[in-house]
């Protein structure tokens, strides 16, 4: 690991802040940065080895775990009121805790629940892949899922500490860790040249911890100007809108077990909207080099039917982040036809 292991971020939102505690070993030595000393609820799915919420749970005076399905079928309301249900059961107050122990769905889905039980709880995220640990452990963002809609329902509730381990990543498995890792390709593109020759050149598994810190540094950066979306966080849908909707077509959820994961998605969603050839042919290298898709076939009818549902279209009009070169990025608001060119359809 790289001298980066051992850093600690701190979030600024105005009257409120919160660490980002990126460490190996900080699973386990969580009771050092937080007060457990009250009713917590440890939310982790059955995909996550049972021994990180147990970890957690047996640093904490009274915790109750709670293990939801693995997948991203869990961020549904019935489950959403299965947790919010045990949540009660186990007579937890306004002066509690959520802790999330697993991937982005258990992140999502825990953070939404504190949200909303008792008008918001604290929360605690303690991310154990790649693609939470890079992205979605920071920024506040919780939802679920209406239907096929993704992320529809949700709330903007900022956690009050992120641990971030890299030691669980040890139990991922090959595939899962490269699929995290497109979520740091995006922020290289977007700002970090660093970072990309990291992906061209470097080893990424000795130096995951910079990556990491990389990642994150930049995501913070953009939050604490954007908390809420309003400007330049939208930065941060660069190969969503178009990743977004492939998922939506050849996504692994629910009962369909063969396809494509999320961070995937994004690597293909990014392409298009990189406007420099050059920049698109060393992309493309990186994305051999790590073992991410480079092309996918996909009924492109389909995919755009569900772009169509993205949140950010709207009156027939929809804002799709370009890359004309690394480390620089813009936003462009077109009308919603202007997709097909980009999904390589005919006019």
């Amino acid at each position: 690991m790289s001298e980066f292991i051992g850093t600690k971020l701190t979030m600024n939102l105005g009257e409120r802040s919160y660490d980002i505690i990126v460490k190996s070993g900080s699973l386990e030595n969580l009771y050092q940065f937080a007060r457990l000393d009250r009713r917590v609820a440890v939310v982790t799915d059955s995909g996550v080895p049972a021994q990180y919420a147990q970890m957690v749970a047996d640093q904490c005076k009274d915790a109750h775990i709670i293990t939801v399905p693995q997948g991203e079928a869990s961020k549904s309301f019935k489950i959403l009121e299965s947790v919010l249900r045990q949540m009660l059961e186990f007579g937890m107050g306004r002066g509690d805790l959520v802790i999330a122990v697993g991937g982005g769905v258990v992140g999502d889905l825990a953070g939404f629940a504190a949200s909303i039980y008792m008008r918001g709880i604290d929360f605690i995220n303690c991310p154990t892949t790649t693609l939470s640990m890079i992205d979605s452990s920071i920024g506040g963002k919780t939802a679920v899922d209406l239907g096929d809609t993704k992320n529809i329902v949700g709330a903007f509730w900022q956690p009050k500490l992120v641990i971030v381990d890299p030691d669980t990543l040890a139990t991922l498995p090959r595939r899962h860790f490269i699929n995290g890792l497109a979520e740091a390709v995006k922020a290289s593109l977007l700002a970090d040249p660093e970072l990309f020759a990291i992906f061209e050149s470097g080893d990424v598994d000795a130096q995951i911890g910079e990556i990491i810190c990389r990642s994150l540094r930049f995501k913070k950066n953009i939050v604490e100007q954007d908390e809420t979306e309003r400007g330049m966080r939208k930065a941060l849908n660069f190969g969503h809108t178009i990743g977004h909707g492939i998922e939506a077509v050849k996504g692994i959820k629910g009962r369909r077990t063969v396809g494509l994961f999320h961070g995937e998605c994004v690597a293909l969603g990014m392409l298009p909207m990189i406007e420099s050839k050059a920049l698109q042919k060393r992309v493309r290298a990186v994305y051999r080099r790590l073992g991410l898709p480079v092309r996918t076939t996909y009924n492109k009818e389909k995919v755009l039917a569900e772009m169509l549902h993205d949140k950010k279209a709207q009156g027939g009009q929809i804002t799709v982040i370009k890359v004309p070169g690394l480390g620089c990025w813009r936003a462009e608001t077109i009308p919603v036809e202007g997709l097909r060119p980009l999904l390589g359809m005919e006019d």
